[in-house]
């Protein structure tokens, strides 16, 4: 890690299904942290059931202001370590989280995909809670779908949108 720290967010590797645990763990020493997830329909042989799943697993981001809250972090019980690209701890553009943020927000369909899309044409969304938001759209499956990349996790998020919600730059 270099002696120059920037603050901002950072994504920790976890363990298997601590993605949660470690949320509530760095909460509770009030540390900024955001699990994006999704609701799935699971089935058990007797019910069904919604249930909150983590759109990345194993990966929680994390706001870090400096070097003291860097070693909490990884200091806290379920935390494997920081993602890094080369010997550097790998910094998450606020865009994107605040981007995942909205779309994990919206509750519509949310895919999670690590196919690679050529680059998409730049739109605004002119209607619905997203109002005002530029943004990317992909044709996939023959639909419109706002696109999110998250090249650091090598994952793209898709949500579906009306074409009447989507107008030129």
């Amino acid at each position: 890690m270099t002696t120059i720290f920037r603050p901002g967010w950072y994504l920790i590797y976890t363990k298997p299904r601590h993605e949660r645990k470690l949320c509530n763990r760095l909460s509770d020493t009030n540390m900024r942290t955001f699990l994006p997830a999704r609701k799935v329909l699971r089935t058990w042989h007797d019910r069904k059931k919604f249930v909150d799943e983590p759109i990345f697993p194993s990966y929680v981001f994390i706001y870090l202001n400096d070097m003291q809250s860097y070693y909490a972090g990884i200091d806290t019980e379920g935390a494997l370590y920081y993602v890094r690209t080369g010997k550097e701890i790998a910094r998450v553009s606020d865009t994107i989280v605040d981007n995942i943020r909205l779309m994990t927000d919206q509750g519509h369909e949310l895919e999670v995909s690590d196919s690679c899309f050529h680059p998409g044409r730049q739109l605004v969304i002119s209607k619905g809670a997203l109002a005002g938001l530029v943004c990317e759209v992909v044709e996939c499956d023959k639909k419109q779908k706002l696109l999110v990349r998250v090249d650091l996790l090598k994952r793209n998020l898709l949500l579906t949108l009306p074409a009447e919600y989507l107008r030129v730059v």
